[in-house]
């Protein structure tokens, strides 16, 4: 099953990326999908069943608009701390652990940290260890809240 799920994946990937409907760039789309899917069809999915993937890329979906709206106001904050006159910059590096142990939920929540301006991840491990730089109190407050974590934990499952 992760086989024609990884191959459908490629083959909508390639249409996309190709926007061609040609008789032969279709089936070399066929072909390649398949190729690709046959030697990496374990990378993508993994030991996990479809429906365990699914429910976890559905619940991505949902996490990643709130996430870019997240980006935005750290981005306005930002903004507005580097044109204001005196500068409130106060760096802080901060320190804490996530209840999150997953690959996939480690990797999502120090990708999101790093996304947002203003904070970046230093070190994140597989024992949920996390040491972030924030450039003020108010986003290190704001990450030590949980807001994000708790919301990635949702994604984790």
């Amino acid at each position: 099953m992760n086989f024609v799920f990884t191959s459908i994946i490629m083959f909508v990937f390639w249409i996309l990326l190709s926007g061609e409907f040609h008789f032969l760039l279709m089936l070399s789309g066929i072909v390649f999908s398949l190729f690709v899917a046959y030697i990496s069809h374990d990378l993508l999915i993994g030991s996990d069943n479809i429906r365990l993937f699914s429910t976890r890329m559905l619940r991505f979906c949902r996490y990643v608009p709130w996430l870019v709206w997240q980006i935005l106001l750290a981005n306005l904050d930002l903004v507005y701390r580097t044109l204001h006159p005196k500068m409130p910059i106060d760096p802080q590096v901060i320190r804490f652990d996530t209840a999150l142990k997953s690959d996939i939920g480690i990797t999502v929540l120090a990708n999101s940290i790093t996304l947002t301006p203003g904070t970046v991840t230093i070190v994140a491990n597989q024992d949920g260890e996390f040491i972030v730089h924030a450039i003020a109190r108010k986003p290190a407050k704001d990450l030590l809240a949980g807001e994000m974590q708790a919301k990635v934990k949702r994604v984790e499952g």
